[in-house]
């Protein structure tokens, strides 16, 4: 009987971790940037060729840096949302145009709309990395100090939006950056 007795309990043990593991929602994962300077990079702009772009060119202002890819399933049900966002000019969306075809990223927010104020070109995906991003889309809120305050991972939602993105934007807006 107690040869049965060890294998039940590692049994036991083993579905209780793969249980655990399964109730985490993957859009929740963790970033350790919270609170942090968001990475300094210099990478050129999609859109306006011979022009490149740094974070620190944002220095004083609260905005959005939204992680795609034309080739990015996700990336496109979220697309109408990011439109919208600019329409309404809730803030300032810059894209980071991750391991992607320049020409298919120009021609599909040629068709699709282009929400950004720019999006800049990251072909090998460095600054992904350095931004711990998991996969696209994922988009952050970076405060006037330049510091990460939220990061939302997978296709923005209008309930995401409503309810933790604007919120937290609209408070850091109001807020001097002399914290």
């Amino acid at each position: 009987m107690k040869r049965f007795l060890v294998p039940l309990a590692v049994f036991v043990v083993l579905g209780a971790l793969l249980a655990a593991g399964l109730s985490h929602d993957p859009r929740r994962l963790p970033s350790a940037l919270i609170g942090r300077p968001a990475p300094a990079f210099d990478l050129p702009q999609l859109q306006a060729a011979g022009q490149r772009f740094s974070p620190a060119d944002l220095r004083g202002q609260v905005w959005l840096l939204n992680v795609w890819a034309s080739w990015c399933e996700s990336c496109r049900d979220e697309h109408a949302l990011l439109v919208e966002i600019a329409r309404r000019k809730l803030a300032p969306v810059y894209g980071l145009n991750y391991k992607d075809e320049p020409q298919a990223a120009l021609d599909w927010i040629a068709r699709a709309g282009d929400p950004y104020v720019a999006s800049i070109v990251d072909r090998l995906g460095q600054v992904g990395i350095e931004y711990g991003v998991y996969g696209v889309p994922e988009t952050f809120v970076i405060d006037k100090a330049g510091v990460i305050r939220y990061r939302h991972a997978g296709p923005l939602s209008a309930k995401a939006l409503e309810a933790d993105v604007l919120p937290l934007v609209r408070r850091l807006q109001r807020e001097s950056g002399d914290d």
